[in-house]
């Protein structure tokens, strides 16, 4: 099995289909989700199937099943952190505009680097409803903000200080709607929470570029891909295979 999911695969609640035992979905999916902390490739499938464990049915039990296999082909992937003395942070923020087809909510998506290594990732259905595309990737944005500012002052306790931080987005619309001092029709009825990255971007702690979808690294984290494009993304990711071929390959390339 090469993908966690089936590509531009969307679920919902079946609530037609044959009922499963919960508990024994439930206990596949506690066991799926320790993974999330290490493997970035399957967070999003696993969040997404994790919402159903109420009344979960044949057609989710499959799509669990499903993670299972491609884990037993890819068991010995993992991140790898090179050795490296320079320290900067960059950050990702991608949505899934109506992502969810119970809820009709957006998904949000967000990682954030330091230097070339991932060190924080997450997906997340949005809280409340976005009427458009650019609201969800707004939303998204304030999400990705909120945790490049955390980590920014937990680093300040070391001695290290950052400014301008780039994040990415591949929705120019919503780039504009922070960067735009003027309140409008178009972001007015968004809840006041979310505008809170203003301040960062005129302040120049915050620098908002545009990414193009191609390069956009969060599409793992709101859709169901396909083996190319997983491929690429987990290999952006510092995903590697540690088998002890490329363990040693590894080791070779930090040494030279």
């Amino acid at each position: 099995m090469y993908t966690p999911m089936v590509e531009k695969s969307k679920l919902d609640e079946d609530k037609e289909g044959k009922a499963v035992d919960p508990s024994h979905y439930r206990g596949m999916i506690g066991t799926l989700l320790y993974l999330t902390a290490s493997r970035p490739d399957l967070q999003f499938a696993i969040c997404m199937y994790a919402w159903y464990q109420a009344r979960p049915t044949e057609k989710h039990l499959h799509a669990v099943k499903r993670i299972f296999r491609y884990l037993r082909g890819t068991v010995n992937w993992g991140q790898w952190y090179p050795k490296d003395s320079s320290i900067s942070l960059t950050a990702f923020a991608d949505a899934d505009h109506i992502g969810c087809q119970d809820t009709r909510r957006s998904t949000s998506g967000s990682l954030q680097f330091l230097r070339d290594r991932l060190i924080s990732w997450s997906s997340k259905r949005q809280k409340s409803d976005a009427i458009s595309s650019t609201e969800a990737e707004y939303i998204a944005l304030s999400g990705c903000c909120a945790q490049i500012l955390w980590m920014r002052s937990q680093l300040s306790d070391y001695g290290l200080g950052f400014n301008k931080i780039p994040m990415y987005c591949d929705n120019k619309s919503a780039i504009a709607l922070w960067c735009n001092n003027v309140q409008h029709s178009r972001s007015n009825h968004i809840d006041i929470r979310f505008h809170f990255i203003k301040e960062y971007v005129e302040n120049g702690v915050i620098e908002l570029y545009f990414v193009n979808t191609e390069y956009q690294l969060e599409d793992i984290f709101t859709k169901a891909l396909g083996r190319e494009r997983i491929e690429f993304l987990i290999n952006k990711l510092g995903m590697r295979s540690f088998t002890l071929e490329t363990l040693k390959q590894l080791t070779d390339e930090v040494d030279e």
